[in-house]
């Protein structure tokens, strides 16, 4: 049975698993932005304990999402440099 061709959500989502892959801290670091957003409502709301209790796991998420970003930016630099020190064939 052929398949369909991928429509614009399909692209859509598979550039989004492609840029998870390649930075690692940025599902983390949305979820600390959408953390965030309901920590605002739910202090709208008036629930402050609440409120304080998703920011505290909100700002987790946050530091979680840094250092997996440093580490994919630390691994990106050494395969960098892995690929400019390989030998060229024609020095002599």
């Amino acid at each position: 049975m052929p398949r369909k061709p991928r429509g614009e959500a399909g692209g859509i989502t598979l550039k989004a698993k492609q840029y998870a892959r390649e930075n690692w801290g940025a599902p983390l670091i949305i979820a600390f932005i959408a953390l965030l957003m309901v920590c605002a409502g739910t202090l709208a709301l008036g629930n402050e304990a609440l409120a304080n209790e998703v920011a505290v796991y909100a700002y987790y998420s946050l530091v979680a999402g840094v250092v997996l970003q440093l580490a994919a930016f630390i691994r990106d630099e050494r395969r960098k440099r892995k690929g400019e020190e390989k030998p060229d064939s024609h020095d002599c």
